[in-house]
C-alpha cells in the first residue's frame, strides 16, 4: 500500500534537479558568460559657469568670448554622468560610445567585482559614436571578444546589459526588430546601418553590449535617439570592429575616400536610364588617381549597389562610407551603357593635395595653419581655426564676402583647428548640397551658408 506514495516521492526527487536545470535558459547562460566583461563607466566633466554669457549654450562662441576677454571670474561646475562599456581584450581595452566619454576630464571604470580603475581614452570617433578606452590591470581581465553581426536575423532574441539610470548590470531582452536602420541623433548627425531592437536601452545602457543567445557580442547599444519609446538602437559589431581597429592603430579613424562625387537621380534621369523602380546614384566626378579611377569607375556611371546592398540616394551612399576606415575594400555595382558590372575598390585617405584642390575649386578658399607667428603677423586674437589666404574670384566663398585674413573656425558641425582637420571637414562637406561655415573676422564671429 505504501508503494505508490513512495514512487511518487521518488519521482519528485528525481524531477527536481531536472526542473532546476531547465531554468538555465540560453538567456541565463549568455548573461552569465558576458556579465564579467561588462563595466560601469562614470564620467566627470568640468565646465566653466558664469564667466562667459555663452557658457553652456554654444561652446564655439564661448571660445570666441574667451579669445577676446580671457577667462573672466566664474565658477566651475562638475557634471557627472554614467554609461556602460564592454572589455574586449584581456589587457583592459574597453569599447563604448563616444558620447559617453565626450569632453570627460575623468573616467572611472567599475567592474562587477567592485574594483575601480582610472581609464584613458585611446581614441574616439563622433561620426560613428564609438570610443576605445584603456584600463591597467596586473591580471588578465575577463573579456568578451567581438562576434559577428553579419548573420543577425529579424526576430532573433537579443540581450542588452548595461547601467540604465545608474542601476548597475541591468539585463533586458527583446528581439531584433529591424536591420540597416538610419536615424538622426540628438546632435543632428545622421547615423546609418543600425540594429533596431525592442530590448530596453536607456542612457545608462549606452556603450554596453547587445548579445545573441550564444553570449556573443553582436552590437554596441546606444541611446542617441532621444524620442525612442520601446525602441532601442545598436551599432553592428562588424561596423564597430573596423572603427576599433583604426582607433587602436592610429588613435583616430582614417576616413575611407573613394574619390568620386555622386548625385541623386531625378525621375527624369531614372526614366532615361530605364531603371524603373530601382534606385541608385549618378557619378558626377571621378578624381584623377583616386581609388575609383583605378577601379575603372567613370563619370556618368550609375552606382546601384554598395557592398551588395542597394543605394537609395547620395546621403545614404556617403553615410555608409563613414563606417569604413582607409584600407577597406568595397565592391560597387555600376550600370553603364545598359549593362551592369561589379568593380572592386580599395579606399584610402584623401591626399592633402586633393583636399586642398577641392577646397579651392569647390568653395573657392585657400587656407593655412593659424600659428602664434601667423596670429601676431595678421593681428588675430586667437591661434584657433585656419586662416584664409586667398579667395577665388567668382567662387561661392567670394559671393558671401569671405576675405583673406578671415579665420574659418568650423565647417558644418566640425571644429577646424588645423589644416588636416579642415581638409577632412571639407571632404565630408563635399558630400552635401550646402556647407555651413563659422568664420571669425576681428572680434566678430558669424555663420554663413555656401551653396557651391
Amino acid at each position: 500500500m505504501l508503494r505508490a506514495p513512495l514512487l511518487a516521492v521518488f519521482a519528485l526527487l528525481v524531477a527536481a534537479p531536472a526542473r532546476a536545470n531547465s531554468r538555465e535558459t540560453p538567456v541565463v547562460l549568455a548573461v552569465r558568460k558576458a556579465s564579467p566583461a561588462v563595466v560601469n563607466i562614470a564620467v566627470e566633466v568640468v565646465t566653466a559657469r558664469g564667466g562667459s554669457p555663452f557658457a553652456g549654450v554654444n561652446p564655439l562662441f564661448d571660445d570666441f568670448f574667451r579669445d577676446f576677454f580671457g577667462d573672466l571670474p566664474g565658477r566651475e561646475r562638475l557634471d557627472r554622468s554614467v554609461g556602460s562599456g564592454v572589455i574586449i581584450r584581456p589587457d583592459g581595452t574597453i569599447l563604448t560610445n563616444e558620447h559617453v566619454v565626450a569632453r570627460a576630464s575623468r573616467i572611472v571604470v567599475t567592474r562587477t567585482t567592485g574594483e575601480e580603475y582610472e581609464a584613458k581614452v585611446v581614441g574616439a570617433d563622433s561620426r560613428t559614436d564609438l570610443a576605445v578606452l584603456k584600463i591597467e590591470s596586473r591580471e588578465p581581465l575577463p573579456h568578451l571578444a567581438m562576434g559577428s553581426s553579419a548573420d543577425l536575423m529579424i526576430g532573433e532574441t537579443v540581450i542588452a546589459i548595461g547601467n540604465p539610470f545608474g542601476l548597475s548590470h541591468t539585463v533586458t531582452t527583446g528581439v531584433v526588430s529591424a536591420l540597416n536602420r538610419t536615424i538622426r541623433g540628438g546632435n543632428d548627425r545622421v547615423y546609418t546601418d543600425f540594429v533596431q531592437t525592442d530590448a530596453s536601452i536607456n542612457p545608462g545602457n549606452s556603450g554596453g553590449p547587445l548579445l545573441n543567445l550564444l553570449g556573443e557580442l553582436v552590437a554596441v547599444n546606444t541611446a542617441i535617439y532621444q524620442r525612442a519609446e520601446g525602441i532601442g538602437f545598436a551599432i553592428p559589431i562588424d561596423r564597430a570592429r573596423r572603427i576599433v581597429e583604426s582607433l587602436l592603430a592610429h588613435g583616430k579613424v582614417q576616413r575611407a575616400w573613394l574619390g568620386l562625387h555622386v548625385q541623386d537621380l531625378t525621375p527624369e534621369l531614372s526614366r532615361h536610364f530605364g531603371l524603373g523602380a530601382r534606385k541608385g546614384v549618378l557619378v558626377t566626378r571621378v578624381f584623377e588617381g583616386s581609388p575609383a579611377a583605378a577601379a575603372g569607375v567613370r563619370r556618368g556611371d550609375l552606382v546601384l549597389l554598395l557592398e551588395g546592398r542597394p543605394v537609395s540616394d547620395r546621403d545614404e551612399f556617403f553615410q555608409r562610407l563613414v563606417g569604413y576606415p582607409a584600407g577597406s575594400r568595397f565592391t560597387v555595382r555600376v550600370r553603364r551603357d545598359g549593362s551592369e558590372r561589379d568593380l572592386s575598390l580599395t579606399a584610402r585617405e584623401i591626399p592633402a593635395r586633393t583636399a586642398e584642390a577641392l577646397s579651392e575649386e569647390w568653395l573657392g578658399l585657400r587656407v593655412q595653419e593659424n600659428s602664434e607667428a601667423v596670429a601676431r603677423r595678421k593681428g588675430l586674437p586667437t591661434t584657433r581655426g585656419v586662416v584664409v589666404t586667398e579667395v577665388v574670384r567668382g567662387s561661392a566663398a567670394a559671393g558671401v564676402g569671405i576675405e583673406p585674413g578671415d579665420v574659418v573656425r568650423q565647417v558644418n558641425n566640425d571644429p577646424v583647428d588645423s589644416p588636416a582637420a579642415y581638409r577632412e571637414a571639407v571632404l565630408q562637406a563635399s558630400q552635401r548640397e550646402t556647407v555651413a561655415l563659422v568664420v571669425q573676422r576681428g572680434r566678430t564671429g558669424y555663420s554663413i551658408t555656401l551653396t557651391p
